[in-house]
């Protein structure tokens, strides 16, 4: 055995197994963004938000499994394990405590799907709204000080 080879073993003998994209891994509970179907935010999964879409991602995709945030209480999960074994997808907690990241679950799968929207639909449209909304606002406001619309 080489002497570059025979370092390697012991590194990762000391270490661990090398990761690819480590800081991605973290974020994303432990797998790669071009794997995740659908992201929850803590703040979502307290909420008890994105049933509807959990449920339509795992009838698409079932062969995908959820990974749950460990650092965030389990009675939370009990809606969404509930959905988990109804359609007999498996589902791990994951608790990494020298990491933060801002989701609380995710639906995954084995291999690289590259989904470019892996956020729950409903902040989509509740974001389109607050944006027509404040439009609305600006165009009210201009024809108040200018009297003309647009």
């Amino acid at each position: 055995m080489s002497k570059s080879k025979m370092d390697e073993y012991i590194e990762e003998g000391i270490y661990g197994k090398k990761q690819t994209k480590p800081d991605e891994r973290r974020r994303y509970l432990g797998s790669l963004r071009e794997r995740v179907i659908l992201a929850l935010t803590k703040g979502q999964v307290m909420k008890k938000k994105g049933m509807k879409q959990l449920e339509e991602e795992i009838k698409a995709h079932p062969d995908a499994r959820i990974l749950i945030n460990g650092k965030i209480r389990s009675s939370y999960f009990n809606q969404y394990k509930k959905v988990a074994n109804q359609y007999n997808i498996p589902y791990k907690s994951v608790t990494n405590k020298n990491v933060k990241t801002e989701l609380g679950l995710i639906l995954v799968v084995d291999y690289a799907i590259e989904k470019e929207n892996i956020y729950m639909k409903e902040d989509q449209a509740a974001n389109q709204e607050k944006e027509a909304n404040s439009n609305k606002l600006l165009s009210i406001l201009k024809y108040l000080f200018t009297g003309s619309r647009d």
